[in-house]
């Protein structure tokens, strides 16, 4: 048990040096890869406090290891287009001016309901108000409002 905390204490400080020191981006919510980063962080972590066969040196190397190869993605992906296009994902747009994309939204499965609660969540209840729905890179949804113009001449055409 000592060794637990001991080991624990000096790997969770450890940890965060690491991550301090390697930027604001390693835990941003990014894409796949930065999910896969953070899963294999916790999972070292647990492996550095619970197996003795594996010492604090080694699971430092391994912090180590894990944050640098996303840092090196990341500035990759900053400088090369080839790279950032295997890495991360493209936005795509789910409804455009009164129109839902069911393609895209098949494609990635979301449905009607998620995007109504998306705009809910942003204070709009009714779909006339929304301009556009894009989702986002990192699995969120966003929510275009429409200008009070173009809601204006939307009900005027309703109305017509």
């Amino acid at each position: 048990m000592g060794r637990t905390i001991i080991v624990g204490v000096l790997a969770y400080i450890g940890l965060i040096f690491f991550l301090r020191i390697s930027g604001k981006r390693t835990l941003s919510k990014m894409n796949a890869f930065d999910l896969v980063v953070t899963v294999a962080l916790g999972s070292t972590l647990a492996t550095i406090l619970l197996s003795k066969k594996v010492a604090l040196a080694e699971g430092f190397t391994a912090f180590f290891l894990l944050i640098g190869m996303q840092y090196l993605i990341a500035w990759l992906s900053v400088r090369s287009r080839f790279v950032s296009e295997i890495i991360k994902s493209n936005p795509e747009l789910l409804y455009y001016n009164g129109e839902y994309f069911t393609h895209t939204m098949k494609k990635e499965r979301v449905l009607e309901v998620e995007i109504l609660q998306a705009a809910r969540s942003n204070g709009i209840y009714s779909i006339s108000q929304i301009k556009a729905v894009v989702l986002e890179t990192d699995g969120s949804i966003s929510i275009i409002i429409a200008t009070i113009t173009q809601t204006i001449n939307l009900v005027g055409r309703i109305q017509v």
